[in-house]
């Protein structure tokens, strides 16, 4: 299976792909998603972006983004700690 594959109008992303990013097992990953530790994010692309997806997967302190084709493939892909990085628009951060 592919890291993401297309579902309908959605996507589906191995557990597996989620663990290596949060450092969790896939059951782990799966736990998460089903008790809301684990959150998801399902963006349509427009204009210049159209036909590419942003899929955002927070858990504790870290967010990670897929932007993917039609197909699923994954043309990008950034994990980061959500604590490290400053709310836009807040002064002296």
């Amino acid at each position: 299976m592919n890291a993401v594959t297309r579902d309908g109008d959605g996507f589906v992303v191995d557990a597996a792909l989620l663990a290596e990013i949060f450092g969790l097992s896939e059951a782990g990953v799966r736990r998460g998603m089903r008790d809301g530790a684990i959150t998801s994010r399902c963006e349509t692309g427009t204009g210049s972006d159209a036909g590419r997806w942003r899929l955002t997967f927070t858990h504790g302190g870290r967010t990670c983004r897929l932007t993917v084709d039609e197909h699923g493939k994954v043309l990008f892909r950034a994990s980061y700690d959500v604590s490290r990085r400053p709310a836009r628009g807040v002064a002296g951060t």
